[in-house]
């Protein structure tokens, strides 16, 4: 090999080296800086499900930085005016990301175009944000498998589950339904490194 083509090869691999540690540094060794605890309710209605209540507890951190923003006669409430500021600026976002709600109908991709009722609310300075998606999946005689698992793909906030009571059914009473909270074994995130846990949530007709 000739001296340039040990040089020329030197540079690729600095490149290479270059490049990977920039993608590790930014992405793989970051950490979250927003935390929330959630809960899903599952509600259905006569046909079958109807689609999912998600409730966000955030951190004091992220609650303090929200309510000196937009809460601003500092009251310690968010008046009707205030939270339609804080969806236009602090959660419709996220919309690019799927609303940080991903679903498998039987294990097909549902995507999250919008949600509705969203609303956000100070509770002794903690903030809380509570939406619906739509997701109507009709009942048959056989299961049907919903699979939600909630993640923010960029790594920027960390959703767990609430220790007590994280999933909740609603007006399921015409249904055999099983839930359950687990690692999502069929989903890698962060470089394949994760696997979510989620919602598994199985229901039919009553036999």
């Amino acid at each position: 090999m000739s001296m340039n083509e040990q040089k020329i090869k030197i540079l690729i691999v600095s490149f290479i080296c270059l490049v990977l540690l920039t993608v590790f540094s930014n992405t793989s060794f970051s950490h979250p800086h927003v935390f929330m605890t959630q809960q899903i309710t599952s509600v259905f209605d006569d046909k079958g499900l109807a689609g999912f209540k998600i409730r966000w507890e955030f951190d004091d951190m992220f609650s303090s930085m929200i309510a000196g923003d937009y809460d601003k006669n500092q009251n310690g409430f968010l008046e009707k005016d205030e939270v339609g500021v804080v969806k236009d600026e602090a959660f419709s976002y996220i919309s690019e990301f799927n609303y940080f709600i991903f679903i498998k109908i039987d294990g097909k991709p549902f995507d999250v175009k919008f949600t509705k009722d969203f609303a956000a609310t100070l509770n002794n300075g903690k903030l809380l944000y509570t939406f619906f998606v739509p997701c109507h999946v009709r009942a048959i005689s056989d299961f049907k498998q919903i699979i939600v698992a909630t993640y923010d793909p960029s790594y920027y906030s960390a959703i767990l589950f609430k220790r007590k009571d994280p999933a909740v059914l609603e007006n399921n009473e015409l249904f055999e339904v099983k839930a359950a909270i687990r690692e999502d074994k069929s989903t890698s995130i962060y470089f394949d490194m994760v696997n979510p846990w989620a919602l598994f949530l199985d229901f039919r007709t009553k036999q």
